[in-house]
């Protein structure tokens, strides 16, 4: 009876650490999302200061002009991450979009697993206040479905 009773003692004790391990694992993968969204928030904020910064603000036209360079993949599903309609005209957002996809990392460990130079956009609509959106696309490699996160700004 007291042998059996070990033996429960030590199937609860086993379970209770598997749980415990199984917590870890989550927290790990719950924290590299945290950080991929960091990530993607300052890599987001830092193209629309370049964007704010490298405005031509001479005139309404050299405005409009210069926030239309900006425009990059602005077609696609944005549910799926699937952006097309080419790449952007100005310096500003080429170079931040290869830093986006790993190309300026030179081996170093990616900002954004899984991003692809299809999964990033950046919208400039000058109609309305010269409204610049900028979605961020990531898939990190326990997931299934892409990650994303999506910036709105208005340059004047």
């Amino acid at each position: 009876m007291m042998l059996l009773e070990a033996l429960i003692g030590i199937l609860i004790f086993s379970i209770g650490i598997l749980a415990l391990v199984a917590m870890q694992a989550r927290s790990v993968n719950v924290l590299a999302d945290a950080q991929y969204r960091i990530e993607a928030v300052n890599l987001a904020n830092r193209l629309l200061a370049q964007i704010w910064v490298n405005a031509d603000r001479s005139n309404d036209a050299a405005m409009q002009a210069s926030l239309l360079n900006m425009a990059h993949n602005t077609d696609g599903d944005p549910a799926t991450c699937n952006f097309t309609g080419g790449v952007a005209a100005s310096a500003v957002v080429t170079s931040w979009a290869d830093a986006v996809t790993d190309a300026a990392n030179s081996g170093a460990k990616p900002l954004l697993p899984g991003a692809t130079a299809a999964m990033q956009q950046v919208q400039v609509d000058t109609g309305i206040s010269n409204r610049v959106t900028i979605t961020l696309c990531w898939q990190a490699p326990s997931e299934t479905r892409p990650s994303r996160h999506t910036v709105v700004g208005y340059v004047n």
